[in-house]
């Protein structure tokens, strides 16, 4: 690339935004395009805004002087442009999709409202800041609050809404919480949390439907025939990620945007980053992973040909503050195999637990809740991947001692 090539960036999310400032560091400003009319954010904080502990402008991210805000229609391939709804084009020479993700939205009855086009008042993804602000304008002291999903998403909803004085039930068709990230042992932790806030957590229970009386929201229906009232239901389901655009364009879409190691989609001209791109068969869904994309795609655009991206060991963390705090982090395979050595400590008055898996005299994976200051030395021992001492003394040393966070 040369610095007089154009370059459009279409998502204004962690990985857009990173992006941009970091070619604009190296000297090639690129054009960020977002249809979100707030200021640039960490999206991964919203819990905390929906809690009451942050302003939103508290999450704001720098964003880059060029930032178009518009919705993104089509992507012109052969002339190389990309057009707006409001009817402006924009040319490129280089084209980013960072695109993010959309909320999963679960197949019940009554869900969506076939007259106004939207849902009934009440239920409320919770994705974007502008679903954060309408949720929280309708959460109340006493409002009786409905989350469908018990992973890292529904996990931060049900809490902040306790939070805020909600009566909140969080319904998990799932066996346990967060179960692709934690094992059971730390998800009873989370739940005996989310139990202490006042959360009424049902787990192995499906939602059928949604009634609502005059587009207002009144109740849910599980599939046992039990109904609960409700006065609002936040849908945290997953996400899946944002491809249409690509898909429109012709690119190869699997799960994702289809990408190599130099973030190349199937046209060498665009590329993805971020919750969009799928990488070896991966889509990570991670901030981590969104961060490293960007940062290898800044020096490859800005002409240093040899940087390339090769995969991310990511490591889930939640962090959610406060005078009821919760601190939890797992990476790799924190479930073993049979042959696998595990070491595990709990203290349960504390609240605290921690678990790691070896395989071969390697660190492949662990789980931890409540006081984190292992975590780092934990995860640099696991994404080194090198051999462990045969002893097995040091890996204890860092599950009992502060190894740096």
């Amino acid at each position: 690339m040369t610095s007089n090539e154009r370059v459009v960036v279409i998502g204004s999310g962690l990985a857009g935004v990173r992006l941009a400032r970091r070619l604009g560091e190296l000297g090639m400003p690129a054009t960020l395009v977002g249809e979100e009319e707030h200021t640039p954010y960490n999206r991964v904080l919203l819990a905390e805004v929906l809690a009451g502990r942050y302003a939103p402008e508290v999450i704001a991210l720098p964003a880059p002087a060029e930032l178009t805000r518009g919705r993104v229609v089509r992507i012109d391939r052969e002339m190389r442009a990309v057009h707006l709804a409001d009817g402006a084009e924009i040319p490129y020479d280089r084209l980013v999709l960072a695109t993010g993700s959309n909320p999963v939205l679960p197949p019940l009855r009554g869900l969506w409202d076939p007259e106004r086009h939207e849902f009934p008042d009440g239920v409320h993804a919770f994705r974007t800041m502008d679903d954060c602000m309408r949720l929280s304008k309708a959460v109340r002291p006493g409002a009786r609050a409905v989350v469908i999903g018990g992973g890292l998403l529904g996990v931060s909803a049900a809490r902040a809404l306790a939070l805020r004085g909600a009566q909140v039930v969080l319904a998990q068709q799932g066996e346990r919480l967060m179960e692709r990230q934690l094992d059971p042992s730390a998800s009873k932790l989370v739940r005996r949390h989310l139990t202490d806030l006042g959360v009424e957590v049902h787990t192995e229970t499906r939602v059928r439907a949604v009634r609502s009386v005059g587009g207002t929201m009144r109740s849910v229906s599980m599939a046992d025939g039990y109904a609960l009232d409700a006065d609002l239901v936040v849908i945290a389901c997953g996400v899946h990620p944002r491809v249409g655009l690509a898909q429109e364009a012709g690119l190869a879409v699997h799960k994702g945007v289809i990408v190599d190691e130099e973030l190349r989609s199937s046209d060498p001209r665009i590329h993805a980053i971020g919750d969009c791109a799928q990488f070896e068969g991966t889509v990570y869904g991670l901030a981590t992973p969104a961060l490293e994309q960007a940062d290898v795609l800044a020096e490859l655009l800005a002409g240093n040909t040899g940087s390339r991206y090769t995969g991310t060991r990511a490591l889930t963390r939640l962090t959610l503050a406060g005078a009821d705090f919760l601190d939890l982090a797992a990476f790799g395979e924190p479930e073993p195999l049979p042959g696998d050595d595990v070491i595990q400590l709990a203290d349960a008055t504390r609240g605290t637990y921690r678990k790691v898996v070896v395989r071969d005299d390697r660190l492949v994976g662990g789980v931890l809740v409540g006081e984190l200051g292992t975590v780092g030395a934990l995860a640099r021992a696991w994404e080194g991947a090198e051999p462990l001492p045969a002893n097995g003394a040091p890996l204890l040393h860092l599950l009992t001692n502060d190894g740096g966070s």
